[in-house]
Order: structure tokens, then C-alpha cells, then sequence
């Protein structure tokens, strides 16, 4: 389980401060997937990289299983089962997806069992599992390999931030039937997505609704997407699976 108590983070331009989360304090329960949702520049790949440890909050605390991670590091934070996954997967020029696996794997990975995880992120092994980790693959080959590696991590909470950006609607549909799949056989863990996608949103146990760096809801899939598809101040209404916001900017 995650908790946010308080936490709050800003920055600072031309000497003056700029609140991007304020005082928010939520928890991710195990065995959910829950996804953060809301208007753009409302804070939710701040907050995603907050409970990475890719940025520190200015005030507050982030507990993983009951331990405070608040001050740990990105490599403390993974050792103890917090896999991230960014909006673009770095691509690795030199390394090969077994490779690349292995590395998030943490230990030595035979091709078969490098196979495995690539075949439940619908990916045919023989065709990447020998393949460079570069230019050559797609933006949705990449994050299917880089959920791969989410997988062979085993992490006990797995945070996506927007796993939809930069990719076509054919890598999108691969990508929902991904999250289904996981979705399906969490085990003492919890998946984590940060996404404006109604089709994401509709896979959810739970939605969280970021705007202007403050939780505005956060309760079932039942109880927020009604609103948040209709009437909420964070959202006004979903075209073709893409959330238009209330000053009409589709997000």
C-alpha cells in the first residue's frame, strides 16, 4: 500500500515560489489499479515523480508498505518493489531487450523466461527478444518493453505515467489489453497510471482526480467516472475516448 500525508511540492521562478501540489494526502490500496486523472498542468506527473523519488516534496511524507520513503532514492525506492515507468521509455543503444530485462529482473534471466514476459505484453518474443533497445522500435513496441520490464521487476506498486503518449490508436488498443491483462492477475500489489484516456478510466478500481496541484475526488471507477464524464470541474465531457477539459482543450 502507498500513502501521500501531506505532501506538497513547488518551484521557484523568478524568485517566486510556484505551488504544483499542495497538501495532498491519498492512499493506493494493494491488489488495485487506480488511475490519476484531470486537466493538464493540474500536477499529476509531478506527483507520479514525487512517489518515484525523481522529485522530493518540500513538506509531507510518502510511506510504501508502512516505511517512509520520503528521503529515499530513486534506487532505494526500487529495491524495496516501486517499479516507473515514463511517458517516453530511453531507448538504449547497445543493450538488447533480453538485456534490458535482465537488468530490471535483478538477477540472471534465461531467453525463455525473458520470453515470457514479453509474450504477456503481447509482443513475440523471437522477433524482439535479440533486438536493440533503439531507434528501430516504435513508441508503442517501446512501452510494451518497457512494461515487460516492469513485470520481470516484480514490483509490489507499479506507476505509469501517461503509458498513451506518443502512441497510435493501434499500439493503444495492444496497450489497454495490457493493463486488462495485469489488471487481472494482481497479487499483493497495485498498479498505478496516470492517464486523461476514457478507456484507461474505464479499466480502473479506483480514480483520482488531480486539478491545480489538489485532490479533488478520489472513490470507485462507480462513483467519480459518472461525474468526471459529465459534470465534474475538472473534466466536461469525453470525445472519442479523449478527455476535453472545461476551457475546451482537448487533453
Amino acid at each position: 500500500m502507498l500513502e501521500l500525508k501531506n505532501v506538497s511540492f513547488g518551484v521557484t521562478e523568478d524568485k517566486q515560489t510556484i505551488d504544483i501540489i499542495q497538501d495532498v494526502s491519498l492512499v493506493i490500496p494493494d491488489n488495485k489499479l487506480v488511475v490519476i486523472t484531470g486537466p493538464n498542468g493540474g500536477g499529476k506527473s509531478t506527483l507520479a515523480k514525487l512517489i518515484a523519488g525523481i522529485r522530493i516534496p518540500d513538506s509531507g511524507s510518502i510511506l510504501l508498505n508502512g516505511e517512509d520513503i520520503t528521503d529515499k532514492s530513486i534506487t532505494e525506492r526500487a529495491k524495496l518493489g516501486l517499479g516507473y515507468a515514463f511517458q517516453q521509455p530511453v531507448r538504449f543503444k547497445g543493450i538488447t531487450v533480453h538485456d534490458l530485462i535482465r537488468i530490471a529482473a535483478g538477477k540472471k534471466l534465461t531467453a525463455a523466461d525473458a520470453c515470457e514476459h514479453l509474450s504477456a505484453v503481447g509482443l513475440c518474443a523471437r522477433d524482439y527478444i535479440d533486438r536493440e533497445v533503439d531507434a528501430s522500435l516504435s513508441g508503442g513496441e517501446l512501452k510494451r518493453i518497457e512494461i515487460a520490464t516492469v513485470l520481470a521487476k516484480g514490483s509490489t506498486l507499479s506507476v505509469f505515467d501517461e503509458p498513451e503518449a506518443g502512441i497510435d490508436l493501434w499500439s493503444f488498443q495492444n496497450l489497454i489489453e495490457v493493463f486488462e491483462g495485469m489488471r487481472k492477475n494482481i497479487s499483493d500489489s497495485s498498479i498505478l497510471i496516470i492517464s486523461h484516456q476514457e478507456r484507461i478510466l474505464n479499466i480502473a478500481d479506483e480514480i483520482i482526480v488531480l486539478q491545480n496541484g489538489q485532490l479533488v475526488k478520489q472513490g470507485t471507477k462507480e462513483e467519480v467516472l459518472p461525474e468526471l464524464m459529465g459534470t465534474s470541474s475538472a473534466v466536461k465531457e469525453c470525445r472519442n475516448g479523449v478527455v476535453v477539459c472545461k476551457d475546451g482543450d482537448v487533453k
